[in-house]
């Protein structure tokens, strides 16, 4: 009740995910000054709940919290929600270059190291909930193949197209990115959140699916393997 309640007065949602109550507490009310509907969670279950409810549009986890990956909650909300450019941000006592740089590369939008600055979290997260509003537009659209956002419909030639799970969250991201190449392990960290359980065939796969489902109103070409490295959208 609480977090729908503050879901709906601020279309910017954020669960922050913590057991060490005296970090996240400064955290959580200079948000709430901010403007931003926060719900601050210092057990792993009653997270996994709240994102079930609601999907908040940013995670912020700690990265030790037991029992909770923050990779495993971010796919429990991207399961709750067929597609949502959700965004992720750890916290953490580890601070070390290898630490942030495997953060960043599992998916993570950006890395707070504890002990941090209140002030200087908030402009960062806003910073990404900004880079988020400007990614990702209502409709993403190329000739007359549009994917609504809003409605998670794909549509082309007029007709809607039978898009859906891992196949219309890899179009979401690869149209949202149109151009850039990203290997298979990017798009397992992006589309299945770094699930350990899915390996990099799974991407092929679903590749071969999405250009079968495309290549009726003639869009297959659209999604191009990248000899060594990848897929990238590509605008004919």
């Amino acid at each position: 009740m609480l977090w729908r309640m503050l879901a709906a007065e601020n279309q910017n949602q954020i669960l922050i995910v913590d057991r060490d109550v005296v970090a996240i507490e400064p955290l959580s009310q200079q948000l709430k000054h901010a403007g931003f509907a926060v719900l601050a969670i210092t057990e792993g279950a009653a997270a996994v709940v709240a994102v079930e409810l609601r999907p908040p549009q940013l995670l912020i986890v700690d990265w030790n919290m037991p029992g909770l990956a923050p990779l495993e909650l971010l796919e429990r909300v991207r399961k709750a929600r067929l597609v949502q450019q959700l965004r992720l941000i750890i916290l953490s006592a580890l601070s070390g270059e290898q630490e942030i740089v495997s953060g960043l590369n599992m998916g993570a939008d950006d890395y707070i190291a504890k002990p941090f600055s209140v002030r200087e979290a908030v402009a960062r997260i806003q910073a990404v909930l900004r880079a988020r509003r400007h990614a990702n537009p209502a409709a993403l659209s190329f000739d007359s193949l549009t994917l609504n956002t809003s409605t998670n419909r794909v549509t082309a030639q007029g007709a809607v197209l039978n898009v859906r799970g891992a196949e219309y969250r890899l179009l979401e991201f690869l149209m949202s990115h149109p151009g850039r190449t990203f290997n298979r392990t990017q798009l397992l960290a992006q589309v299945w959140a770094g699930n350990a359980e899915i390996d990099e065939r799974t991407v092929d796969v679903n590749v071969q699916r999405l250009r079968k489902i495309l290549a009726e109103p003639g869009y297959e070409a659209c999604i191009q393997t990248v000899r060594g490295f990848g897929y990238r959208f590509i605008e004919r």
